[in-house]
């Protein structure tokens, strides 16, 4: 539910338009089938780093990623407008996959999967999709360096953030957590402000 409620609530204070809706939940549906018949693309052992690469893969990362590049490819190809809301776009992929681990039995109840998953894939499709419009707004290389840094990082500490959680270093993946929905805050309040004055100046 969190995932579909923070998309409504982003839509309710961003003044971006939308679109390609159908096109993500169609993606989102694929991602589930694809799941349900292949498994897990990364076992998970123990608590080291196939467990991390099992978080990445599977749990936290690779789910955000794949509709990010579909988005970037439909735009590319023209079959979605170039003012696609890159974050809509993921956020509304990652219901289908949401609803699929909420009612999978094989899905774990622990606290870091039903509370820390979707938060952080929340923190990466708003954070991601934030760096990739300021790259898209503002194309110099002092812009275009570190967004793309920030791009190729914020998966990175969100995988490790949920295995420090999963390997029950809660203050430590707790920190890497908060540190990770930084850049999701931030668009979110600029998309707040904008869609004030969007508002004011019409």
């Amino acid at each position: 539910m969190w995932v579909l409620l923070f998309f409504f609530f982003r839509r309710s204070v961003s003044s971006s338009p939308g679109g390609g809706y159908l096109w993500a939940l169609l993606l989102g549906c694929i991602i589930v089938v694809f799941q349900y018949f292949t498994g897990p693309l990364a076992a998970p052992d123990g608590f080291g780093f196939s467990c991390w690469l099992s978080g990445f893969f599977d749990t936290i990362s690779l789910p955000v990623i794949i509709p990010l590049v579909v988005c970037f490819l439909l735009i590319k190809l023209r079959v979605l407008p170039v003012n696609t809301d890159y974050a809509d776009f993921t956020l509304l992929c990652l219901v289908p996959l949401a609803a699929f681990r909420a009612i999978n039995q094989d899905s774990p109840r622990s606290l870091e999967f039903l509370a820390a998953v979707p938060v952080l894939w929340t923190a990466q499709a708003v954070g991601i999709a934030c760096f990739i419009k300021l790259i898209l707004k503002i194309p110099r290389w002092y812009v275009i360096i570190p967004s793309a840094l920030a791009i190729v990082a914020l998966p990175l500490v969100a995988a490790t953030s949920w295995w420090m959680l999963f390997s029950h270093q809660v203050l430590k993946g707790s920190l890497l957590l908060l540190a990770g929905i930084i850049p999701g805050v931030i668009s979110v309040v600029l998309d707040f402000i904008a869609s004030k004055n969007y508002k004011i100046n019409e």
